[in-house]
């Protein structure tokens, strides 16, 4: 499991003796499809880590609406904020295909930082990006336009891959509408704008992108001719 815990960016830079004490520390879990892996509102005892398969985070409203906040896969790391806060979850996940995760108890965890400064500021710089995730997407849900969060989350998907000329849309047209707060409908018609724009080209779940910086001035400008 060492090896494995080297590809996570949150234990990068952390020697075998320190890895070692986190594989003691870490449980191996294995979920099912559709299969709920915390609720919002329960007690958050330690942060998961996704190994293989696909989680999704997302929360309810009060009328039962699914609001997606964020789809991990492997090598993402998740429910990490009631480590320090010693709180509650904030929303719920579940696994969105067969999955592996590590779960990390709170406690232990925590004394290891304490023992550990370069974990200390390898969990601080990832808590740092986390912040500023969530900052774009309230800014892109409230301010921006349809074409600009979609044209915002493919260049997601291809800095996740070191800036990929194709990537794999990893969830439906459905999960991708709400997850940038629109409907499949207006995903569609966005869609065929920006393949009329030569800005991208789809096949299936396949996106080739073709006009790399005039992605980046979409997703700021949302001015899609």
């Amino acid at each position: 499991m060492i090896e494995q815990l080297k590809t996570i960016s949150l234990f990068s830079g952390l020697g075998p003796e320190h890895l070692s004490k986190i594989v003691q520390l870490a449980k191996i879990l294995k979920f099912e499809k559709g299969q709920m892996i915390f609720n919002e509102g329960e007690p958050g005892d330690g942060f998961y880590i996704v190994t293989a398969g696909k989680v999704k985070i997302f929360k309810l409203s009060f009328e039962g609406k699914e609001q997606i906040l964020h789809i991990y896969g492997p090598g993402k790391a998740f429910g990490e904020v009631p480590v320090f806060e010693g709180n509650n979850f904030p929303a719920s996940s579940v696994a969105m295909a067969k999955s592996q995760i590590l779960f990390i108890p709170r406690e232990k965890f925590v004394t290891l930082i304490g023992q550990t400064p370069g974990l200390a500021m390898n969990m601080l710089g990832m808590l740092s990006m986390r912040l500023r995730e969530f900052t774009i997407q309230i800014e892109n849900l409230s301010l921006k336009e349809v074409s600009a969060r979609l044209a915002s989350y493919i260049l997601t998907l291809s800095k996740e891959h070191d800036q990929a000329e194709k990537v794999i849309l990893p969830i439906s047209k459905a999960q991708l509408a709400n997850l940038i707060g629109t409907t499949p409908e207006t995903v569609s018609r966005v869609l065929k704008k920006m393949i009329g724009g030569s800005f991208i080209k789809v096949d299936a779940r396949t996106i080739s992108i073709n006009d790399y910086d005039g992605l980046i001035d979409l997703s700021d400008s949302g001015r899609l001719e």
